[in-house]
């Protein structure tokens, strides 16, 4: 099977060449054409989605925000040929998933909506969480390369389902990296010594990825990105689109704090990078 990988980013890298590994022929385009060219010679970089896309059976994409999700599609569903495989790990809007999926139908195409959580170390490791959406048999074939990127595959249901799980997968997230910066700041303040105390969250019943990875940055205010504020403040935006009449305290609270720190120019920092706007308020 042989793939083009759109999208060579901090994520898309590592994916393409966990697929490369495996002995699938993958070629790779970015609009920044010099993140695509630095995966030869292993992956072939290509000037254009046009001039290598009818060569490949499956087209994986993970770019940044919906508005390039749709820029990238216009431009993939013009020159695909039938019965190429189109597969999102952006992740995106559920709504314009759907647009997707139905218009690569008209056009004989198939898509699956894939978004993926773990970070940087994950797609790293291949470690990723992936969360599908779209027709099932479709996920059965490519089920054997999702299995080169991540350890969780889980199919979500119809078309759109895998970009309303990462909503509430990065909901949930907002609340327990929040959670955590607050407690350091609150530790701080208490003048304990916050090495000892995220022994203590990470050693018990408060421990998460989230506490055992970002933890230790948070202390050492190491905001190097593992995912950007910018894109977590994307998807938290997207959830409050997405929940219609629900009353979600944590998800309003955590958009509006990201909101805050992406003004006080954090936006390309990490998400742990959330304890500044803690900090901030105590100077």
């Amino acid at each position: 099977m042989r793939v083009l990988w759109i999208g060579t980013g901090v994520m898309g890298a590592p994916m393409a060449k966990h697929l490369f590994d495996a002995g699938y022929e993958v070629c790779a385009f970015n609009r920044t054409p010099e993140k695509a060219e630095a995966l030869e010679p292993d992956i072939r970089s290509c000037k254009s989605i046009a001039s290598c896309i009818k060569d490949v059976d499956i087209v994986f994409t993970i770019v940044g925000f919906p508005n390039d999700v749709k820029e990238v599609y216009d431009e993939i569903l013009e020159h695909a040929k039938p019965r190429t495989i189109l597969v999102d790990m952006t992740t995106s809007s559920p709504t314009l998933a759907k647009e997707i999926y139905k218009k690569a139908q008209a056009k004989n195409l198939d898509f699956l909506d894939a978004p993926v959580t773990g970070g940087d170390l994950g797609a790293i490791n291949g470690t990723l969480s992936i969360m599908v959406g779209g027709d099932f048999h479709i996920y059965e074939k490519v089920l054997p390369l999702f299995q080169f990127m991540g350890k969780t595959i889980t199919f979500m249901g119809k078309p759109g389902s895998g970009m309303y799980a990462k909503l509430v997968n990065q909901t949930v997230i907002a609340g327990n990296i929040m959670g955590i910066a607050e407690g350091l700041v609150l530790a701080k303040s208490k003048k304990l010594d916050l090495d000892s105390m995220l022994n203590v969250i990470t050693g018990g019943s408060a421990s998460s990825w989230q506490a055992q990875n970002n933890g230790r940055k948070m202390i050492d205010q190491d905001y190097r990105p593992g995912f950007f504020v910018k894109h977590f403040l994307k998807d938290l935006k997207l959830a409050m689109e997405e929940k219609e009449d629900l009353d979600l305290e944590v998800l309003e609270i955590a958009t509006k704090a990201y909101q805050k720190l992406s003004d006080k120019k954090f936006s390309e920092e990490g998400t742990q990078a959330i304890i500044e706007y803690y900090l901030q308020k105590m100077m």
